[in-house]
């Protein structure tokens, strides 16, 4: 049987040199953030029509199915079969909310018919999202800008401003960082004369 010969110290050894120019990913590459991460973990807990519902409450703005399905890290069907679900559901239940289309894009509103409503019962003269970006703060009590715009999306930087001219927030920024901390004002405890901490109670009792 002919024995194998050995290899020539003076050729190269091409397996060797394949595995010295196969380097890692670099350790430069930007990682999710963790509000991102923790945000995606919660939305996977939950049903697709759940998710899907949650999405469009925090966006607070029309979405197409085609941003539904990335957001939410399902494929187009699914968002669309969930979806399907979702406003049937809405449709049956009781509630002030209702799934609407506009073209080829859903959101989560009140009922056209509570419009005149919502307007007389309002303390202040605010949007319905510009109110859904301080609930969200105001839940958060305190909350980096940069993590508010996450999960409101870029009309958030309107909301903010609108808020901050309005003295329901304030701004201070970051000791660390290129971002803001958002924070709730005394005039908002005025006007809506709860705290911080019964905000977050009545929320728990809720839940």
């Amino acid at each position: 049987m002919p024995s194998t010969p050995d290899p020539d110290p003076s050729e190269p050894d091409l397996q060797a040199s394949a595995s010295a120019t196969e380097s890692p990913l670099p350790a430069g590459l930007p990682s999710r953030p963790p509000a991102a991460r923790a945000a995606s973990e919660a939305l996977s807990s939950l049903s697709l029509p759940s998710r899907l519902e949650a999405i469009l409450y925090l966006k607070g703005r029309p979405l197409t199915l085609a941003e539904l399905a990335e957001i939410a890290a399902i494929d187009r069907d699914q968002a669309e079969m969930a979806l399907i679900t979702l406003m049937t559901d809405y449709a049956h239940r009781d509630t002030a909310l209702e799934i609407r289309q506009e073209g080829q894009r859903y959101s989560l509103q009140l009922r056209e018919s509570l419009g005149d409503l919502v307007q007389s019962l309002l303390p202040v003269d605010l949007s319905t999202a510009a109110l859904r970006t301080l609930a969200t703060i105001a839940l958060k009590k305190r909350i980096l800008q940069s993590e508010l715009v996450e999960l409101r999306g870029s009309g958030a930087y309107d909301h903010i401003k609108e808020l901050l001219a309005q003295e329901f927030i304030e701004r201070r920024r970051q000791s660390e960082g290129r971002s803001y901390w958002l924070s709730l004002s005394e005039k908002f405890h005025r006007t809506f004369a709860v705290s911080a901490d019964e905000f977050s109670q009545r929320r728990s009792r809720a839940a």
